[in-house]
């Protein structure tokens, strides 16, 4: 599976950013999904920490339903585009310096899945979500 997780910045009157998820198995996006964050942020790095928590039970959920369907599924690949974030989410607090040491702990469930092997992350340079697309095969995940 193949999930692709951006956030625009302060996008919204109240400043709030915004959230978007893409699901694909290869092809064309099998689930989509779009939302307001629930609280202002003040970096583009945290606010992408919070679009990555706001879809991890999501993406946790759908690898778990596709394997009770019977497909196992080995690779469940969430790409993002800031890899201050992806730092943080693979390391935790290992990876958070002076100005990040305020970012809630909440955020870091992500960290324990991908240290389960839950989740695999991987950087992928885009530029706005609504027009990105997956990576071309060629560039297929590891």
């Amino acid at each position: 599976m193949k999930w692709m997780i951006n956030a625009s910045f302060a996008v919204h009157p109240d400043f709030k950013s915004h959230t978007g998820g893409t699901l694909s198995f290869g092809g064309g996006a099998a689930q989509v999904m779009s939302k307001k964050q629930k609280i202002n942020s003040r970096s583009s790095t945290k606010e992408e920490l919070i679009a990555v928590d706001d879809v991890v039970t999501m993406i946790l959920w759908t690898k778990l339903f596709m394997e009770w369907q019977g497909y196992p599924i080995e690779k469940n690949i969430l790409y993002q585009d800031n890899k201050s974030a992806i730092l943080l989410e693979e390391n935790g607090r290992k990876s958070a310096g002076k100005r990040s040491r305020a970012i809630n702990i909440h955020y870091f469930f992500i960290t324990d899945q991908v240290q389960k092997g839950n989740v695999k992350i991987k950087y992928w340079k885009g530029r706005r979500h609504q027009k990105d697309k997956f990576p071309e095969k060629s560039q297929e995940y590891d």
